[in-house]
């Protein structure tokens, strides 16, 4: 199967090939509901004692919170961003209190279960006619006080959201990475039995 110049070693749905993270974004708006449908696919992502220790903070283009989250990112991310439709910011818990636990402990797998929640709305997006690109690019202590994020919340990533358009628009040099990268074979992460490598 190929989608978009990839290739699939392994039959799989064409979603997974048509998701990639572009930078070329059209300015349009999204509306409430589009953002609520994205966020609803994160809802149900799986997570240790189902305790769902995602959470978002986000701003629609055109909206008073969209300067305060795009004033968060490094300039380089914060030029091709300003044409998104949507910017999130995902932080998760990093205790968690288990049911029938008399107190909230370190939680191992806050991190792991917030990765799915975003993979869940990026696949989401794809499924709309939308792309997302998360993002590490921007001001992680500047993201906590400003958006008043608490301590024991780990800040993990910023995501753009859009409607993909012409490179054209970006800068030659972010042209030429604007493409859908490739991935390693599965027998270079994935070893039955024991670790290799």
């Amino acid at each position: 199967m190929i989608v978009n110049h990839r290739t699939a070693d392994h039959d799989i749905d064409p979603l997974f090939l048509e998701r990639w993270s572009p930078r070329a974004y059209d300015g349009s708006a999204l509306d409430e509901q589009d953002v609520l449908r994205l966020l609803e696919a994160a809802r149900w992502a799986p997570s240790s004692y189902n305790m769902q220790p995602w959470r978002f903070v986000y701003a629609r283009r055109d909206t008073p919170a969209w300067d305060r989250l795009l004033g968060l990112l490094i300039p380089r991310n914060a030029d091709w961003v300003a044409q998104a439709s949507l910017l999130l910011l995902i932080a998760s818990d990093t205790l968690m209190q288990p049911p029938g636990a008399a107190e909230a402990k370190p939680s191992h797998s806050h991190s792991f279960d917030a990765g799915a929640a975003w993979a869940q709305l990026a696949l989401q997006a794809t499924r709309m006619g939308l792309q997302a690109h998360g993002m590490v690019g921007f001001d992680l202590e500047r993201a906590r006080t400003e958006l008043g994020i608490p301590e024991r919340y780990r800040i993990e990533a910023m995501i753009a959201v859009g409607r993909q358009t012409d490179k054209s628009i970006l800068p030659e040099a972010l042209q030429a990475r604007e493409h859908p990268s490739g991935r390693n074979p599965v027998d270079a992460f994935a070893f039955e039995g024991a670790w290799q490598g």
